[in-house]
C-alpha cells in the first residue's frame, strides 16, 4: 500500500466503511481500535491494528510512531461517559488531562490533538469522507409532513443549535412546540426513547451541529439505529440540519420509514420561530 494514515476508531458502520474507502484510495490503514467501541471486524480491515483503552495515549502514540505515521482522523462514536471512569486512563494521561479546565469531549480532545501534534502528528478532519453522507435539504421520505410537524421541526433544531453550543447535546425531542427532552450524555436513541415515554405518540425528534462545527471532534450523526429508536417510541418525524448531520445507512433508514409513514426532513436553520 502507499501512505499510511492512521485511525483511532470507535463505533459505527462508518468506521469499516472508510476504512475500505481509504484502503481503496491507496491509504495504509493504521487502525487503533477503542476497547468496549470499535467493532471486532476491524483488525482484519486494517493494514496494522492495536486495541487500546481511550485514556492510553502513551501507547497509541507509540504504536502510530513505530508505523510511520503522521497523521490521524478520528472515526466512529466513543460514549461520553468514559471520560468519567478513571480505569480507562493511564496514569500519564490522566496527569495531562487533570489541568483541563472543562471536561466535556471537545476541551478533552482538543488537550489530546495539541498534545499529538507537539509530538509530529496532525488529527485530520474527515470531511473528505463525510461529504456524500451529508444532505441538503429537502424532505427524504414518501410522507409529507405537517404543518404542525414542520414547525415542531423548526423550533427543535434551532433548540438543537443553542444546546450542541453549549455542549449540551445535539439532539431534542419537540411535541405540540413543547421541548420534552434533551440528548445529554445517554446518547441519541436513549434520549429520543426518554421523550417518547414523555410525550407520547405524535413527537418528532430534530438534531444539529454546532454553529462552528469542528469535524475532527465530534460528528453529530444519525442513522438506521436512529429511526428504529423513532418508530419503537412512537414519534412522528425527524429533521435534521443540512450540511452538517451526517446520515449513515441512508436508504435502509429512508426505506423503512417510508414502509411506516413518517417523514425525515433536512432544513438549514433559521432564526424565526415556527
Amino acid at each position: 500500500m502507499g501512505r499510511g494514515i492512521g485511525i483511532v476508531a470507535g463505533s459505527g458502520s462508518f468506521v469499516s466503511g472508510a476504512v475500505s474507502e481509504l484502503r481503496r484510495r491507496g491509504y495504509r490503514c493504521v487502525v487503533l481500535g477503542i476497547k468496549g467501541e470499535s467493532g471486532p471486524g476491524l483488525k482484519d480491515a486494517a493494514d496494522s491494528f492495536l486495541s487500546v483503552r481511550p485514556g492510553e495515549l502513551g501507547r497509541a502514540l507509540a504504536f502510530f510512531m513505530s508505523q510511520g505515521i503522521s497523521k490521524v482522523l478520528l472515526l466512529g462514536k466513543v460514549r461520553p461517559g468514559v471520560v468519567f471512569r478513571r480505569e480507562n486512563f493511564d496514569a500519564g494521561t490522566w496527569k495531562r488531562l487533570e489541568d483541563v479546565k472543562y471536561k466535556s469531549a471537545p476541551d478533552l480532545l482538543e488537550a489530546v490533538f495539541a498534545w499529538l501534534e507537539a509530538r509530529g502528528i496532525k488529527v485530520l478532519s474527515p470531511g473528505f469522507l463525510l461529504a456524500p453522507h451529508l444532505c441538503r435539504p429537502g424532505v427524504l421520505t414518501k410522507a409529507a409532513p405537517s404543518r404542525t410537524v414542520l414547525k415542531d421541526i423548526g423550533l427543535g433544531l434551532r433548540i438543537a443549535r443553542r444546546t450542541a453550543d453549549l455542549e449540551i447535546g445535539q439532539t431534542v425531542v419537540v411535541k405540540d412546540g413543547v421541548v420534552v427532552a434533551v440528548e445529554d450524555l445517554e446518547g441519541t436513541d436513549r434520549a429520543i426513547r426518554r421523550g417518547g415515554r414523555l410525550a407520547g405518540p405524535g413527537f418528532v425528534v430534530a438534531k444539529a451541529g454546532r454553529t462552528s462545527q469542528d469535524m475532527r471532534v465530534d460528528v453529530p450523526a444519525i442513522g438506521l439505529g436512529t429511526v428504529q429508536a423513532l418508530l419503537q417510541a412512537g414519534g412522528a418525524a425527524l429533521g435534521i440540519e443540512a450540511g452538517k448531520v451526517a446520515f449513515f445507512q441512508r436508504d435502509e433508514a429512508v426505506s423503512l420509514a417510508d414502509s411506516r409513514g413518517i417523514s425525515i426532513i433536512v432544513r438549514t436553520i433559521g432564526n424565526k420561530r415556527g
